[in-house]
């Protein structure tokens, strides 16, 4: 099916597919995609002994890359090449070994070229471990073929 003939709700789902077949990062660190809508997208992750840091909690660049993947694939939900253009985050609370985290990304605001989407991390008794605010820039491109 060409993307002109997708609803919102199937371009989203084929865009978050076919930038996940490639991003090896994500695949490496156990990233799963639980849902994606427009400009939304939900990811989790299991927190492995080669994600911890020297204090024995989840290491801040794991966190990190858990919220900017779901940021990736909120953004990316319309079939637009789009890409970071500034993010930042703020630790709440730790994770651990064997916790599942989740990372819901919600856009906040998106016209022309720009947007801005906010993703919460929370553990699976449903702690609000870390706030992410991402800025999202179109480049040229798309994610499904548009031929």
């Amino acid at each position: 099916m060409k993307p002109s003939e997708m609803t919102p709700q199937q371009l989203a789902e084929a865009s978050s597919a076919a930038m996940h077949l490639n991003d090896h990062t994500a695949q490496a660190m156990g990233m799963n995609i639980e849902e994606v809508g427009p400009g939304t997208a939900k990811l989790t992750m299991v927190v492995r002994k080669d994600m911890l840091n020297g204090h024995a909690s989840c290491h801040g660049g794991m966190m990190f890359s858990l919220c900017d993947t779901a940021f990736a694939h909120a953004c990316n939900s319309y079939n637009r090449a789009t890409v970071a253009s500034g993010c930042n985050i703020e630790f709440i609370a730790p994770g651990f070994e064997g916790d599942t985290l989740t990372a819901i990304a919600q856009e906040r605001s998106r016209s022309g070229r720009t947007g801005v989407y906010d993703i919460t991390l929370t553990n699976q008794k449903g702690v609000e471990l870390a706030f992410f605010r991402g800025k999202a820039y179109q480049i040229k491109g798309t994610l499904v073929p548009e031929e």
